[in-house]
């Protein structure tokens, strides 16, 4: 196909913001841009557009925000707007009627290395469960999430001490090329799609990446120390992780961690894992299963993130 075609892109969030612009850039022929409807925001609740929205209306892009897919308007849209080809970047799941709609089909971008860590969340579980590489892929949509024929991978490896929104950031670069290869590989018809093994026993070696729930945000320091850092590097900034402080009035005072590392021993060491040792002034540790953590930034609840310096020299100082 030497003439661009016709494609509808879907996206909501900034990581699908720079494989639009990409696709633009290259001077691909964008119809237009399907995202979320405006939600409500900040203390105001005032609509807020999605990251999406506010790029393509900066760009004149179409702009279509339909709250339900299967809706006889948005059928219709996409029927006037006839599209040769449908780009998804973080994006809701697509209906049949939708996905099957253009001749040269709708493919999808997804940041692991499928079938590795299919689901909502496969950033943060790669580096919770202490992977060393990842990467994105492209594939065709079909009626199962992230099970479609398998496009297009690149590999990235995951820093030792690299937290989940640098990484989203990296990968979010790398599927922008991605996402261009893609769609001139469709073009000139060089992309040999291969089936994902969605049967039989190698499901047993599958890593899944579900959406995360409030009790994974949750530390447990009965862990590893490993295991333990990487579920707070995993977490960080977003969604955040929670842990709770025991405090020298018998109180709880509920932080989110912001960063961490793994700590040499300090002068105690034989205490039960959630014992903290701190000076009161300019460290505080957190004991593991088999070592610490020597916690970097906080945030107690109701207020900013903060050095532990900062945090030690306020309430802090009537930690338990």
């Amino acid at each position: 196909m030497s003439q661009s075609p016709r494609i509808l892109f879907y996206g909501t969030p900034d990581f699908a913001v720079p494989s639009l612009d990409a696709l633009l850039k290259e001077g691909f022929h964008l119809i237009g841009v399907v995202t979320a409807p405006d939600r409500e925001a900040g203390r105001g609740l005032s609509l807020s557009p999605s990251a999406i929205k506010k790029y393509a209306s900066e760009n004149d892009l179409s702009v279509f925000q339909p709250e339900r897919l299967r809706s006889g308007e948005f059928q219709k849209v996409l029927k006037d707007l006839r599209p040769d080809l449908q780009v998804v970047v973080a994006f809701r799941m697509l209906p049949e009627e939708v996905w099957r709609k253009p001749p040269l089909g709708t493919f999808n971008l997804h940041a692991s290395l499928l079938p590795q860590y299919r689901g909502a969340a496969p950033i943060n579980w790669a580096i919770m469960n202490g992977e060393t590489e990842t990467g994105v892929t492209t594939f065709f949509i079909n009626n199962q999430i992230d099970t479609g024929a398998l496009l297009l991978q690149e590999r990235l490896p995951i820093h030792p001490d690299e937290n989940a929104g640098a990484l989203h950031d990296r990968l979010m670069r790398l599927g922008a090329g991605l996402v261009v290869r893609t769609v001139r590989g469709i073009m000139a018809g060089t992309l040999h799609p291969i089936a994902q093994d969605t049967e039989g026993s190698s499901l047993a070696k599958l890593k899944t990446a579900p959406k995360l729930t409030k009790e994974d945000l949750r530390l447990d320091w009965d862990n590893e120390t490993c295991s333990v850092y990487n579920r707070i590097r995993g977490l960080t900034p977003f969604p955040g992780i929670h842990a709770e402080f025991s405090m020298k009035d018998g109180s709880v005072l509920p932080v989110k961690i912001g960063s961490a590392r793994i700590a040499e021993a300090p002068f105690q060491t034989s205490v039960s894992p959630g014992h903290m040792v701190t000076d009161h002034k300019h460290f505080l540790k957190i004991a593991t299963r088999n070592g610490f953590i020597d916690i970097l930034t906080l945030q107690p609840a109701s207020k900013k993130m903060m050095k532990v310096s900062e945090f030690l020299n306020g309430s802090g100082s009537q930690i338990a």
